[in-house]
Formats: C-alpha cells, structure tokens, sequence
C-alpha cells in the first residue's frame, strides 16, 4: 500500500500546536517560545512515528523479537536514566516521580524564579 508520505506526516505534525497551546496557553505563532515548544514536539511526534516503524519493521521481518526487543528498550531506559542524574546531579526519578536532593543542586541557583 502507497501512502501519501508528506501529507500523513504534515497532519501528524499539526498536533505540535495542541501541545503547544497545552504548555504555554494560548500563543501566537509568532511568539518565540510558543516556536520552540511547537519546533520540539514536531520532532518529538515525528521520532516516534519513525522509531515505531524501525522496530515494527525489525520485529516483522523476524531480525528481533518481540520480547528481545522490550528488553533493549528497557536496557536502553535504564542508561539514559543514569545519564540524566549525572547530568542533573541530586535528581532521580522513583516510582511515584522525581525526587530532589537540594543538598547538591547548585545548578539550579541559575535557574529563573
């Protein structure tokens, strides 16, 4: 089956500015911040849409496994987990969301109010 390529992703990416609005409230799209939100969520929905294909496509064509996939998922997960806490040292995620160290979060001194 032939699909319209440019077209289904341009309508996909029209959802960058639900998520926009969603974020930041109502924007005009000339409003700087309002562009960067919309900017990353159009890339956001667009990795997605093309990670999904590459895993569909190595699990149909039999090169990976359902479940082995899952598991690099998971192995991939756990290391990004551990690059962010050391990129935002006193920070790590739990079960029920973030926890915070403030003991050692000199970083976020520069952080606006």
């Amino acid at each position: 089956m032939k699909h319209d390529f440019d077209r289904i992703l341009n309508r996909l990416a029209k959802w960058r500015a639900h998520f926009a609005g969603w974020q930041l409230g109502t924007r005009g799209k000339d409003d700087p911040e309002c562009q960067a939100v919309r900017d990353h969520r159009e890339v956001t929905l667009l990795l997605r849409a093309e990670v999904n294909a590459i895993s569909r496509a190595l699990i149909e064509n039999k090169v990976c496994s359902q479940d082995r996939f899952t598991e690099l998922v998971c192995e991939e997960a756990i290391l990004l987990e551990k690059q962010l806490e050391q990129r935002w040292p006193g920070v790590r995620a739990t079960d029920e969301g973030l926890a915070y160290d403030n003991r050692v979060m000199d970083w976020m001194k520069k952080w606006r109010p």
